[in-house]
């Protein structure tokens, strides 16, 4: 038979790596707007990181200020400057699309290893990104391995997904399709749809987990229903995967398998990420 798996989740990433910002998490009401910017404006000035980051984040998002990008890049590069990891995460993130500053890849590396060595997640995955493919970085798998689990590890599902890959095609780490079936159900669980995809697949093909056509269609169902960005040729491929495994099994059993993933979506809707 064959069991359809989609490009690795690094490569639909890369182009995705954004704020963890919220727009709106600082802000206040609209009659304090002034009071509060011109309190946050003297605060950034006078030194404080975190104001800088927020009065950054305001300009970037034009929540309490019009927005600006080359003013959000100056103030985030302050408080980035100070050893502030959301700050140079941020800075790295500005970097990597080029808003507010020239797009530098290697610059981007720079300050997601600074928030990376920190402890932020969001930046360890990026860091692992960028050693997977290359950017701003001598390519290196084993260093992506490196990233790529310590942000999985803290359950960063991005991370998750994409240890799985490296796992499944012992890319960086030894070959071993059960450690990528662990990784990949832990992104799983959490709504990456990409996941989803990798691991029904691996139930599909009995590649480290016991084959279980049910088990396939179980996940190649949950990720459709919740994946809207895939293109149109990717989408099929995954339809013919899910078909597939369902012409193995009885009308009682699919039947079974579909009221479980309907179920399933429903209870975690509000977590299921189209990566």
């Amino acid at each position: 038979m064959h069991v359809y798996f989609k490009t690795a989740c690094y490569a639909l990433m890369i182009a995705g790596i954004a704020s963890i910002y919220a727009p709106g998490a600082y802000a206040q009401t609209t009659a304090s707007h002034n009071s509060e910017l011109a309190v946050l404006m003297k605060n950034a000035q006078s030194g404080d990181a975190e104001a800088q980051f927020e009065l950054g984040m305001d300009y970037f998002t034009g929540t309490l200020i019009n927005k600006d990008d080359a003013q959000a890049a100056m103030w985030i590069s302050k408080a980035a400057e100070q050893g502030f990891a959301l700050s140079q995460y941020e800075l790295g993130v500005l970097y990597y699309s080029g808003k507010g500053v020239p797009q530098d890849y290697a610059q981007a590396a720079i300050w997601f290893r600074k928030a990376a060595e920190q402890g932020n997640a969001s930046a360890q995955f990026a860091l692992g990104t960028f050693y997977q493919t290359g950017n701003g970085v001598l390519q290196d798998s084993a260093q992506a391995a490196i990233w790529y689990r310590k942000a999985a590890e803290q359950g960063n599902a991005d991370a998750q997904c994409s240890l799985g890959v490296l796992y499944y095609s012992g890319k960086g780490v030894p070959q071993d399709y059960a450690q990528s079936a662990i990784w990949f159900r832990k992104a799983a669980e959490q709504g990456n749809a990409e996941a989803q995809s990798f691991l029904a697949g691996q139930y599909g093909l009995g590649n480290g987990v016991l084959q279980d056509y049910a088990e396939a269609y179980f996940w190649y169902d949950i990720a459709l229903a919740g994946n809207n960005e895939d293109t149109v040729q990717q989408r099929e491929l995954d339809v013919n995967a899910r078909d597939e495994v369902a012409s193995k099994l009885t009308p009682a059993k699919l039947q079974e398998v579909q009221s479980r993933a309907t179920k399933w979506f429903a209870q975690h809707s509000s977590t299921h990420k189209a990566q």
